[in-house]
């Protein structure tokens, strides 16, 4: 028996679904280390005095006023504060070769009907550039549904195929894995057309970035419309940060189509460190944004500091990074929460 729309819509609460596993298999993190956890035990046999001291970490890019970005700054360069009052910076590094963690989510609803062939040869070029041997990487479509493509891999040629199997899907068939949680393939149009951007972010950022460490990112490909997600822009925005995770939106669609989410791109992007590049229906545009996007993301600084608020409250807490030079401007995550006791 076909599951109703409501039922569907349950189903979205699931774990990622992966499309190209045995359908009514639900997919999501693991419970075991990660993969450099799994290095990083074989370092730790010896007994250590373990003390919980909270760092909060800022990964920074940091421009002129031209949007040129700025190479060689020290620690005694960035300036913080939490809540208005100032930290002290205690670890400070260029983050140029450190491992990076990505995601890479792509709109494939209706309204990406005559840009997806574009995406998926660019954006499948840039992460056979840009990755190295040490990066992962996982590909992620959403439409009605949201489905893990390809699960972490350091392999850009999986990454590539991952790309090449998305296919629109607006609701009436020929999605890329059907609803996830089904298990029947795609149903067609028992469910309104939609597309579950926000719940793309939050389960990009809760159920596959949060167990990583170091640097995080999530690029998406989208026109910036959301339509029946069951989360909201705030829980998006919330997940992310709680990861650590930068998200760059590449606003794309065909300009025939109004591009009605731009605010609240804006505004994900903003808060968590990252920005949008509207690149509208022009490869070229798409291949420079991802150009910059990758120029970014191996040009930053990581400033690290211990709060002076020590409350285990679980409440949220602004964060504002500068530097000494008031033309230049950082771009960094708005804010954290707090661990909860």
């Amino acid at each position: 028996m076909l599951p109703t729309a409501s039922q569907a819509q349950r189903a979205l609460k699931a774990p990622l679904k992966a499309s190209n596993a045995p359908e009514g298999n639900d997919y999501s993190l693991p419970e075991e280390p990660t993969l450099r956890d799994k290095t990083a035990e074989k370092d730790n046999s010896i007994a250590t005095l373990k003390v919980n001291v909270q760092v909060v970490n800022l990964y920074c890019t940091v421009k002129d006023k031209h949007g040129t970005l700025i190479p060689n700054l020290k620690k005694e360069d960035f300036r913080v504060s939490e809540d208005g009052k100032p930290q002290t910076i205690k670890y400070f590094a260029a983050e140029s070769n450190q491992p990076l963690t990505l995601g890479m989510l792509i709109d494939t609803s209706g309204s990406q009907t005559n840009v997806l062939p574009m995406e998926k040869e660019v954006g499948a070029a840039f992460l056979r550039d840009v990755l190295t041997p040490k990066d992962l990487a996982f590909v992620i479509s959403f439409d009605i549904t949201v489905d893990l493509l390809q699960d972490y891999t350091t392999d850009t040629a999986l990454l590539r195929r991952a790309m090449e199997k998305t296919r629109i899907n607006d609701g009436g068939g020929g999605g890329a894995g059907g609803i996830a949680g089904a298990g029947q393939g795609t149903i067609p149009v028992l469910r309104p057309k939609g597309t579950l951007l926000y719940d793309a972010v939050y389960l990009a950022s809760n159920e596959k970035l949060h167990t990583e460490s170091g640097r995080k990112a999530l690029i998406m490909l989208t026109d910036g419309g959301d339509q029946g997600s069951d989360e909201t822009l705030a829980e998006a925005i919330a997940a992310a940060q709680k990861a650590e995770v930068i998200v760059y939106v590449i606003m794309i669609a065909d300009r025939a189509n109004f591009m009605p989410g731009e605010a609240e791109m804006r505004k994900l992007a903003d808060q968590t460190g990252g920005h949008v590049i509207d690149v509208g229906n022009d490869p070229k545009k798409l291949r420079k944004a991802f150009d910059q996007i990758g120029e970014e993301l191996r040009s930053q600084y990581l400033v690290g500091y211990v709060p002076t608020n020590v409350v285990a409250d679980g409440k949220y807490r602004k964060i504002e990074a500068k530097t000494v030079n008031p033309d230049y401007k950082i771009q960094a995550r708005k804010g954290y929460y707090a661990p909860k006791e």
